[in-house]
């Protein structure tokens, strides 16, 4: 195969929760004899080929295997030297392999340094910041400068966009804040600029905390809760708002049709307060959950601005604009969200 071409898995059946509701429409109509083969004609008309960037990540990696069990082809664009179903860039230097972007239809744009990964030093807040606007732009501009530029670019953004809002309840017409995260995050959707300017449709994904088992905040919180010794941040009373890694790849793949531009928030309509959170999730493992992280500690071992950022402050976020497009949500409640997550 060569670099570029994407990855479509061999067999779809065996790995992939499959909607067979068009191909009984085909069926009934006499299209096709069976449902396998009418779902695989209807998988095919629907299919697209989609430029992936932070794919390696956590969000990254779960949404290439989702999109390939729906069917469509994935490129990855990394900053080694390419491989099968890859094409590389460099944005420090600013290029891009653009011959290897001819053909795509969509872009879901990921890539950006962790925000929790190390403490915010001034180097760090910077990687941080540029990691995500230097990025943006470059890909912005390249997508806006193709022969036949792809319909859609669905680029990363967060909930940190609201700043620290305690109870206020915010959707996409919310207005923004200040601070460092949320400055990070209006830069960051601005420079997706020349690709709005191109006539490509953005779709900027506010994403709120992503919960899976395999990475994120959850895997951190697990070791814990399941000895016993797991309990809320301070007062417990700031919001957490999150979503599940399955509705996470299944809320991208449905902003890749519908007519969306702006905003839209990524997150599950039930947010909690971290008290919430704490006693949902104890009562998943069946352990107990009565101690009190005081804010002292994470914050000698994080740095106060960052361990604020993560732990101790928050947004109570509704994902209007995605529930208003039609989709509907697998795990809604956290309750339900954990239990699946965790084989419960």
């Amino acid at each position: 195969m060569a670099a570029g071409q994407g990855h479509r898995p061999r067999s779809l059946g065996a790995f992939c929760l499959i909607d067979n509701h068009i191909a009984r429409v085909l069926i009934e109509n006499r299209s096709f004899d069976t449902i396998t083969h009418a779902t695989s004609y209807a998988r095919m008309i629907g299919s697209m080929k989609i430029l992936i960037t932070g794919s390696s990540g956590l969000i990254g990696t779960a949404l290439t295997t989702h999109l390939g069990c729906e069917g469509h082809e994935t490129v990855r664009l990394v900053r080694r030297p390419a491989g099968p179903g890859e094409v590389t860039w460099n944005p420090p230097a600013g290029t891009i392999d653009d011959a290897g972007l001819e053909g795509i239809e969509a872009v879901v744009h990921l890539a950006g340094a962790g925000i929790g990964d190390k403490r915010w030093s001034d180097s760090y807040r910077r990687e941080i910041l540029e990691s995500r606007t230097i990025t943006t732009d470059l890909l912005a501009r390249t997508l806006a400068g193709l022969k036949a530029p792809p319909k859609v670019l669905l680029s990363g953004s967060a909930i940190g966009w609201y700043g620290d809002r305690g109870d206020e309840l915010l959707d996409e017409s919310s207005a923004g804040s200040t601070g460092f995260l949320a400055e990070v995050c209006q830069a960051w959707e601005a420079a997706t600029q020349p690709a709005e300017t191109a006539g490509i449709r953005v779709a900027h994904l506010r994403t709120g905390i992503v919960l899976s088992p395999a990475g994120g905040a959850l895997r951190k919180l697990l070791p814990l809760f399941r000895l016993g010794l797991g309990g809320r941040f301070g007062s417990g009373r700031q919001w957490q708002s999150w979503i599940s890694i399955d509705d996470h790849v299944r809320a991208i793949e449905h902003l890749l049709t519908p007519d969306i531009a702006g905003a839209v928030n990524l997150t599950a309509p039930g947010a909690v307060t971290n008290r919430d959170f704490t006693k949902v999730l104890a009562q998943v493992l069946h352990r107990p959950a009565v101690m009190t992280v005081p804010s002292f500690a994470p914050k000698l071992l994080l740095g106060g601005d960052l361990a604020d950022a993560l732990l101790f402050t928050g947004q109570r976020v509704q994902p209007t604009r995605l529930l208003s497009s039609g989709f509907e949500f697998r795990h809604p409640t956290l309750d339900g969200a954990l239990r699946s997550l965790l084989k419960k």
